[in-house]
């Protein structure tokens, strides 16, 4: 009986508490969240990379962002769907599993974070020094940007991840619709302090850096526009950026909830709740406001459903 409850191989995850009737709504609901923003993110890429007049550093790094969503949305929604079919008794998984998904999560968590903010150093460049653009966003410079942002989320996550599993466990059960770092030292029998102290100082760190460069860069491009009274480039601020800062305060909102929230078990639902617009809410944003407001990425797209109505007709 010991070996059950202390460094148990398996973890017992709540999940999402729905009741029998809305059981099956609820997989068809994540099951159609999913494919939407699976279909839709991937079309982005495939349309990036197909469409020769949109290889430019602004729209190469944006590729980050819709493959952050599918990666991170892959990671957690068809687990949900999973366990919403299983009684609550069932919904087990592998504490390898586990730590394998919280890693991936939070790499997702990071990597939203750092892919903004290098979004925002080309906005920067673009609309403020419009006249070196092309010699300081070359493609060695998107390379560089592209690499910093999965580098550091990969290593910043592996260490505080490091920092968990090495700790031994007596818990079994995570109260959460899946694993992440949080929840796994909840369930060790050994104090966590260095590894909450360290996911704690990365948190703050990535969460203030991220505030910090947006507030700094778009107050410089909103100093510029200002100044300028130019309205092609205020134009050109208010899509771009506009939309760039509502997507931002969606996903630094829910995640500074969910967070905040984890240090309270009495508010697990609406942790959850957090959890999960942290993930569908950019995941479904990001195309409909990027492909909506990027005229480039517009007029493409109108051009190819042209090119096949014309098809059609004939």
């Amino acid at each position: 009986m010991e070996n059950l409850t202390f460094n148990s191989p398996f973890i017992q995850i709540e999940g999402l508490v729905v009741s029998e009737q809305y059981i099956y709504p609820t997989f068809l609901f994540f099951l159609i969240i999913y494919v939407l923003i699976t279909v839709s993110n991937i079309g982005i890429i495939l349309l990036i990379t197909m469409e020769r007049s949109l290889h430019e550093p602004m729209y190469i790094l944006f590729c980050n962002l819709p493959f952050n969503d599918v990666f991170g949305n892959s990671v957690v929604i068809p687990r949900i769907m999973v366990d919403i079919l299983r009684p609550s008794s069932e919904r087990y998984i592998s504490y390898g599993e586990c730590a394998a998904q919280a890693f991936c999560y939070h790499v997702h968590a990071t990597a939203a974070h750092t892919i903004l903010m290098a979004m925002a150093f080309d906005r920067y460049v673009a609309i403020c020094n419009p006249l070196h653009y092309t010699t300081i966003m070359t493609t060695k410079m998107v390379a560089k940007l592209t690499a910093s942002v999965w580098c550091i989320a990969v290593v910043f996550v592996g260490i505080l991840l490091g920092l968990t599993i090495r700790l031994n466990r007596c818990g079994t059960q995570i109260a959460n619709p899946f694993c992440d770092n949080a929840s796994l030292f909840k369930v060790s029998c050994e104090n966590p302090y260095i590894t909450n102290v360290f996911g704690l100082a990365c948190t703050t760190i990535l969460l203030v850096s991220s505030v910090g460069s947006i507030v700094l860069t778009y107050s410089k491009i909103a100093a510029v526009c200002f100044i300028s009274k130019n309205k092609t480039l205020n134009n050109k601020f208010l899509k771009t950026c506009s939309t760039h800062l509502t997507v931002y305060l969606i996903m630094w909102l829910s995640s500074c909830i969910m967070i905040m929230l984890h240090r309270f078990s009495g508010y697990t639902d609406y942790r959850k709740g957090a959890a999960l617009l942290f993930h569908i809410g950019p995941g479904i944003l990001n195309p409909i406001i990027y492909a909506l407001q990027c005229t480039e990425i517009r007029h493409t797209m109108l051009k190819i459903l042209h090119s096949k109505k014309v098809l059609s007709s004939y």
